[in-house]
C-alpha cells in the first residue's frame, strides 16, 4: 500500500466517521430529553444502560460505518495505481473527523492521568486492609475528609478515609461498601472511560451534556438498589450513610474516573427520598427466555442477510464513496 492511496483511505475514513457522528450525535442530542424521560420510567439500572447505549450509539455507528463499510470496500474496488486527488469538502470534513477525535482522546488521557496520580498518592498515603466481607484489599487513607469511592478503571480498588470510617456505623459502612461494589460489578468506571472516549458531534460543542449528568444519576440510583437489595432497614441504613458522608463537608476533588459514594448535593435529597420509601421484595418474575430467543434469531438473521448482500452493499458504498472524495 503506497502513501498517497492510505492517505486517501484516511482521510475518506476521517470524513465519513464525521459525517455519521454528527448526524447521528445530533439526533441523540435532539432526542436527549425524551430520551431521559423514557428512562425515567424505567427501572433505575435499566434506565442507565439505555442512556448508555444512546450516548454511545453516535460513536458507534461512525466506528461501524468505517471499518464494516468504508474500508473494505476502499482496499476490495479502489486499485492504488489511481491518482484521484481529495476534494476540499472530504479533505475538510476528514480534519473536522481528525480534530474530534484528538480532543476526546487528549481528554481521556488527562482524566487517565489525573486517575493514575490521584490513586498513587492513596497507595503511598493509605494502607491496604481487607475490610469484613470485602472480596479485595481496601485502600484506608489516613484523612478525616469524607473519601469513599471506587478508584481505578480496569482493576478497581475501593478507598476510604478514615474520617467515614469513625463516622459510619457497622450497618451503614456494610451498606456503603456494597453501593460501591455495585458500581465495581456494573463496571461503571470504564462505562466512565468510553463516555470520555466518545467525540460529540461537533468539535468543541457539548452537545451529550444532559445525557452525560442523567446517565450518573441513573447508576447512582441503580447502585444504591443493589445495595438496598429491596431491604427497607437496608435502604435506611444506606440513606443514613449518604446523609453523614455529605455532613462531613466537602471532600477530595474526585476524577471523572472515580465512583464515589457522594458525587455531589444535586441529587443527594432524591437519593435519600427513594431509600426510604425502599419496599420488600416480592415474587421473581420468571425469566423471559422466549424472548431472549427471538432477539438471538433476530440476530442471526440480519447477519444471515448481511452476509448474502455484502458484496452489492461494498458496490454501492464505493460509488458513495467516489462521489464523497471528489
Amino acid at each position: 500500500m503506497n502513501v498517497p492511496y492510505f492517505l486517501r483511505l484516511l482521510c475518506l475514513c476521517l470524513a465519513s466517521f464525521f459525517v455519521v457522528n454528527a448526524f447521528a450525535g445530533l439526533g441523540a442530542a435532539l432526542a436527549s430529553r425524551a430520551a431521559v424521560r423514557m428512562a425515567a420510567t424505567m427501572r433505575a439500572r435499566t434506565a442507565a444502560l439505555f442512556l448508555f447505549v444512546v450516548r454511545l450509539l453516535p460513536f458507534a455507528l461512525g466506528i461501524g460505518v468505517v471499518l464494516v463499510l468504508c474500508v473494505p470496500s476502499y482496499l476490495w474496488l479502489e486499485p492504488q495505481a489511481t491518482a484521484e486527488r481529495v476534494g476540499w469538502a472530504c479533505l475538510t470534513l476528514g480534519l473536522l473527523g481528525a480534530l474530534g477525535l484528538l480532543l476526546s482522546f487528549a481528554r481521556t488521557a488527562r482524566a487517565v492521568a489525573a486517575s493514575a496520580r490521584c490513586n498513587r498518592l492513596w497507595q503511598k498515603a493509605g494502607s491496604e486492609i481487607r475490610l469484613a466481607g470485602e472480596p479485595s484489599q481496601t485502600v484506608i487513607v489516613d484523612e478525616e475528609g469524607p473519601l469513599l469511592a471506587l478508584a481505578g478503571v480496569f482493576r478497581p480498588q475501593l478507598v476510604v478515609s478514615n474520617g467515614v470510617l469513625r463516622a459510619l456505623s457497622a450497618d451503614e459502612l456494610k451498606v456503603a461498601l456494597q453501593h460501591e461494589n455495585a458500581h465495581r460489578v456494573s463496571r461503571d468506571n470504564l462505562k466512565r472511560l468510553f463516555l470520555l472516549l466518545a467525540p460529540g458531534p461537533i468539535p468543541f460543542l457539548a452537545s451529550f451534556s444532559s445525557l452525560d449528568r442523567s446517565w450518573a444519576k441513573f447508576s447512582e440510583w441503580a447502585a444504591d438498589d443493589e445495595a438496598a437489595a429491596r431491604d427497607p432497614l437496608r435502604g435506611l441504613s444506606l440513606a443514613a450513610a449518604l446523609l453523614r458522608v455529605a455532613r462531613m463537608g466537602a471532600g477530595p476533588r474526585l476524577n471523572s474516573l472515580h465512583a464515589s459514594l457522594v458525587a455531589g448535593d444535586d441529587d443527594l435529597s432524591a437519593r435519600v427520598d427513594r431509600l426510604l420509601r425502599v419496599q420488600p421484595a416480592g415474587p421473581v418474575p420468571p425469566p423471559r427466555a422466549r424472548g431472549r430467543a427471538f432477539g438471538v434469531g433476530l440476530g442471526i438473521a440480519a447477519c444471515l442477510a448481511i452476509l448474502l448482500g455484502w458484496p452489492p452493499i461494498l458496490s454501492s458504498v464505493h460509488r458513495l464513496l467516489e462521489l464523497f472524495v471528489h
